[in-house]
């Protein structure tokens, strides 16, 4: 008998370079009952080599990495794993770092020393849709997308956006996730993601930073 796809263990891999904490969160990972630890690998080049293979859904990815460095990692890797989520382990609490990770597409940002139940609790809240962060982190990316929108965007109409891009702009802009958007205007995820590529094609952006920023001027 077959069984369904949410019973099979989470398939998650690591990469970080120093070898005691690489073990310990491999050891939570792997004891961890629901997941399965694929790999745990010392560095970028181990990971680009072993991971597309072994295919997990969830990389838990250092930024600070010997040789290549974990933001360069995550680009690349997601492009052999389009359905890998990446959530970025780091001492860093920079917005430069924050962003640089998101844009290359990670999906959450820990800060070190990483909790065992913080770490459980990310791979489980990514799986969900969700955008796990540290409060410090969170509390920088929050403060990020204060600044609001003017109430009629001129740049928004100079790039020809339709009302409803503007509405997906306008929430993009407050820092809502895909999903928050969705439930917000009442559509799909699927046609949420189908007005956002509109939306970068428009602006010529490649990114929520590089849209945001585009529209702010910041």
């Amino acid at each position: 008998m077959t069984h369904p796809a949410s019973s099979e263990p989470m398939r998650v891999a690591l990469v970080e370079d120093q070898g005691g904490l690489r073990d310990s969160l491999q050891e939570i990972l792997s004891t961890t009952k629901g997941i399965d630890c694929v790999a745990a690998c010392a560095n970028a080049e181990q990971a680009l080599a072993k991971l597309p293979e072994l295919e997990p859904r969830v990389v838990f990815m250092d930024i600070n990495l010997p040789g290549m460095d974990g933001v360069t990692c995550v680009r690349e890797l997601s492009k052999l794993l389009p359905e890998a989520l990446f959530v970025m382990l780091t001492v860093y609490d920079n917005t430069d770092a924050v962003f640089s990770s998101l844009e290359a597409g990670a999906c959450g940002y820990l800060q070190k020393p990483v909790k065992a139940d913080e770490l459980v609790a990310a791979a489980r809240d990514v799986m969900a849709g969700g955008s796990p962060m540290s409060a410090k982190i969170a509390r920088l990316v929050v403060q990020a997308f204060k600044k609001p929108a003017p109430a009629e965007d001129p740049k928004a109409t100079e790039f020809e956006l339709t009302t409803r891009e503007r509405e997906v702009l306008d929430l993009l802009v407050k820092g809502f996730l895909y999903k928050e958007i969705a439930d917000q205007l009442a559509v799909s995820g699927h046609t949420v993601h189908f007005h956002i590529r509109h939306i970068y094609q428009k602006l010529q952006v490649r990114s929520r930073a590089q849209a945001v920023a585009k529209v702010t001027g910041n």
